[in-house]
Protein backbone atom coordinates (compact mmCIF):
# COMPACT_ATOMS: atom_id res chain seq x y z
CA UNK A 1 0.00 0.00 0.00
CA UNK A 2 1.32 3.41 -0.94
CA UNK A 3 1.23 5.74 2.01
CA UNK A 4 1.90 8.75 -0.21
CA UNK A 5 -0.74 7.70 -2.76
CA UNK A 6 -3.50 7.56 -0.14
CA UNK A 7 -3.24 11.29 0.66
CA UNK A 8 -5.57 13.57 -1.30
CA UNK A 9 -4.01 16.52 -3.15
CA UNK A 10 -5.45 19.83 -1.99
CA UNK A 11 -6.35 22.18 -4.83
CA UNK A 12 -6.11 25.78 -3.60
CA UNK A 13 -8.52 28.49 -4.70
CA UNK A 14 -7.61 29.99 -8.07
CA UNK A 15 -6.45 26.61 -9.41
CA UNK A 16 -8.59 24.46 -11.69
CA UNK A 17 -8.00 20.83 -12.63
CA UNK A 18 -9.70 19.22 -15.63
CA UNK A 19 -9.50 16.03 -17.67
CA UNK A 20 -9.18 16.73 -21.40
CA UNK A 21 -8.88 13.64 -23.62
CA UNK A 22 -6.55 11.70 -21.32
CA UNK A 23 -4.56 14.78 -20.25
CA UNK A 24 -4.72 16.22 -16.76
CA UNK A 25 -4.71 20.02 -17.20
CA UNK A 26 -3.99 22.22 -14.20
CA UNK A 27 -4.40 25.99 -14.55
CA UNK A 28 -3.26 28.45 -11.93
CA UNK A 29 -2.00 31.99 -11.41
CA UNK A 30 1.50 31.20 -12.76
CA UNK A 31 0.42 29.27 -15.85
CA UNK A 32 -0.87 25.96 -17.18
CA UNK A 33 0.69 22.51 -16.89
CA UNK A 34 -0.43 19.25 -18.47
CA UNK A 35 0.37 15.62 -17.77
CA UNK A 36 -0.75 12.47 -19.60
CA UNK A 37 -2.98 10.30 -17.41
CA UNK A 38 -2.06 6.63 -16.97
CA UNK A 39 -4.61 3.86 -17.47
CA UNK A 40 -3.39 2.05 -14.32
CA UNK A 41 -4.50 4.87 -12.03
CA UNK A 42 -7.87 6.57 -11.50
CA UNK A 43 -7.83 10.36 -11.02
CA UNK A 44 -10.86 11.62 -9.06
CA UNK A 45 -11.06 15.36 -9.68
CA UNK A 46 -13.24 17.32 -7.26
CA UNK A 47 -13.49 21.08 -6.64
CA UNK A 48 -11.04 21.27 -3.74
CA UNK A 49 -9.02 18.05 -4.06
CA UNK A 50 -7.70 15.40 -6.42
CA UNK A 51 -7.56 11.77 -5.33
CA UNK A 52 -5.35 9.19 -7.04
CA UNK A 53 -6.22 5.48 -6.66
CA UNK A 54 -4.92 2.35 -8.42
CA UNK A 55 -7.23 0.53 -10.85
CA UNK A 56 -6.59 -2.87 -9.30
CA UNK A 57 -4.16 -4.93 -7.25
CA UNK A 58 -1.70 -5.40 -10.14
CA UNK A 59 1.99 -4.71 -9.55
CA UNK A 60 2.10 -2.04 -12.28
CA UNK A 61 -0.90 -0.14 -10.88
CA UNK A 62 0.49 -0.14 -7.35
CA UNK A 63 3.93 0.93 -8.60
CA UNK A 64 2.49 3.90 -10.52
CA UNK A 65 0.13 4.98 -7.73
CA UNK A 66 2.47 6.95 -5.45
CA UNK A 67 4.54 8.39 -8.28
CA UNK A 68 1.49 9.70 -10.14
CA UNK A 69 0.19 11.29 -6.95
CA UNK A 70 3.54 13.05 -6.46
CA UNK A 71 3.60 14.23 -10.08
CA UNK A 72 0.09 15.71 -9.75
CA UNK A 73 1.16 17.42 -6.51
CA UNK A 74 4.16 18.92 -8.36
CA UNK A 75 1.82 20.31 -11.03
CA UNK A 76 -0.38 21.98 -8.41
CA UNK A 77 2.64 23.39 -6.57
CA UNK A 78 4.16 24.61 -9.84
CA UNK A 79 1.16 26.66 -10.96
CA UNK A 80 0.73 28.21 -7.49
CA UNK A 81 4.25 28.77 -6.10
CA UNK A 82 6.71 27.60 -8.76
CA UNK A 83 10.06 25.90 -8.17
CA UNK A 84 13.52 27.37 -7.61
CA UNK A 85 17.02 25.89 -7.61
CA UNK A 86 20.00 27.93 -6.45
CA UNK A 87 23.51 27.25 -7.73
CA UNK A 88 26.64 28.63 -6.06
CA UNK A 89 29.84 29.20 -8.02
CA UNK A 90 33.15 28.87 -6.19
CA UNK A 91 36.54 29.62 -7.70
CA UNK A 92 38.89 32.47 -8.52
CA UNK A 93 37.60 34.25 -11.62
CA UNK A 94 34.45 32.10 -11.84
CA UNK A 95 31.32 34.20 -12.35
CA UNK A 96 27.87 34.19 -13.91
CA UNK A 97 25.79 36.89 -15.54
CA UNK A 98 22.18 36.70 -16.74
CA UNK A 99 21.61 38.39 -20.11
CA UNK A 100 17.96 38.11 -21.16
CA UNK A 101 17.36 34.52 -22.33
CA UNK A 102 21.05 33.60 -21.99
CA UNK A 103 23.31 32.87 -19.06
CA UNK A 104 26.96 33.82 -19.51
CA UNK A 105 29.38 31.79 -17.40
CA UNK A 106 33.10 32.38 -16.93
CA UNK A 107 34.46 29.12 -15.56
CA UNK A 108 38.17 29.15 -16.25
CA UNK A 109 37.93 27.96 -19.84
CA UNK A 110 39.60 29.88 -22.68
CA UNK A 111 36.12 31.02 -23.73
CA UNK A 112 32.92 32.09 -21.98
CA UNK A 113 30.08 29.58 -21.81
CA UNK A 114 26.80 30.97 -23.16
CA UNK A 115 23.87 28.81 -22.02
CA UNK A 116 20.58 29.45 -23.84
CA UNK A 117 17.62 29.05 -21.52
CA UNK A 118 14.59 27.00 -22.62
CA UNK A 119 11.10 28.49 -22.68
CA UNK A 120 9.43 28.64 -19.26
CA UNK A 121 12.64 28.95 -17.22
CA UNK A 122 13.96 32.20 -15.73
CA UNK A 123 17.43 32.86 -14.36
CA UNK A 124 18.51 35.60 -11.97
CA UNK A 125 22.02 36.37 -10.77
CA UNK A 126 21.75 38.37 -7.51
CA UNK A 127 25.55 38.42 -7.40
CA UNK A 128 28.19 37.02 -9.71
CA UNK A 129 28.61 33.81 -7.68
CA UNK A 130 24.92 32.87 -7.34
CA UNK A 131 22.48 31.66 -9.99
CA UNK A 132 18.76 31.31 -9.20
CA UNK A 133 16.80 29.15 -11.65
CA UNK A 134 13.01 29.30 -11.40
CA UNK A 135 9.97 28.08 -13.31
CA UNK A 136 6.69 26.22 -12.95
CA UNK A 137 7.85 22.81 -14.22
CA UNK A 138 9.92 21.00 -11.56
CA UNK A 139 11.53 18.60 -14.01
CA UNK A 140 12.58 21.39 -16.38
CA UNK A 141 14.05 23.55 -13.58
CA UNK A 142 16.05 20.58 -12.28
CA UNK A 143 17.26 19.69 -15.79
CA UNK A 144 18.49 23.23 -16.48
CA UNK A 145 20.27 23.32 -13.10
CA UNK A 146 21.95 19.98 -13.84
CA UNK A 147 23.06 21.12 -17.31
CA UNK A 148 24.59 24.32 -15.92
CA UNK A 149 26.30 22.40 -13.11
CA UNK A 150 27.74 19.94 -15.63
CA UNK A 151 30.02 22.65 -17.06
CA UNK A 152 32.18 22.62 -13.92
CA UNK A 153 31.30 20.09 -11.21
CA UNK A 154 32.78 20.79 -7.77
CA UNK A 155 36.14 19.13 -7.25
CA UNK A 156 37.03 17.55 -3.89
CA UNK A 157 40.42 19.22 -3.21
CA UNK A 158 39.67 22.96 -3.27
CA UNK A 159 35.89 22.80 -3.71
CA UNK A 160 35.99 24.87 -6.92
CA UNK A 161 33.07 24.54 -9.30
CA UNK A 162 29.28 24.88 -9.44
CA UNK A 163 27.28 23.31 -6.63
CA UNK A 164 23.68 23.35 -5.45
CA UNK A 165 22.96 25.50 -2.40
CA UNK A 166 23.17 23.27 0.65
CA UNK A 167 25.08 20.53 -1.17
CA UNK A 168 27.91 18.99 0.82
CA UNK A 169 31.18 18.55 -1.06
CA UNK A 170 33.31 15.76 0.40
CA UNK A 171 36.76 17.30 0.74
CA UNK A 172 39.98 15.31 0.30
CA UNK A 173 43.38 16.05 1.70
CA UNK A 174 46.10 16.85 -0.83
CA UNK A 175 49.45 15.11 -1.24
CA UNK A 176 51.80 15.06 1.71
CA UNK A 177 55.55 15.33 1.43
Amino acid sequence: MSRIGKKPIAVPSGVTATDENGLLVIKGPKGTLTMPMLDDVIYSIKEDEILVTPVGPTQQARAAWGMQRTMVQNLVTGVTEGFTKVLEITGVGYRAQAQGKNLRLQLGYSHDVNYKLPEGVEVKTPDQNTVEISGIDKQQVGQVAAEIRRWRKPEPYKGKGIKYRGEYIFRKEGKKK
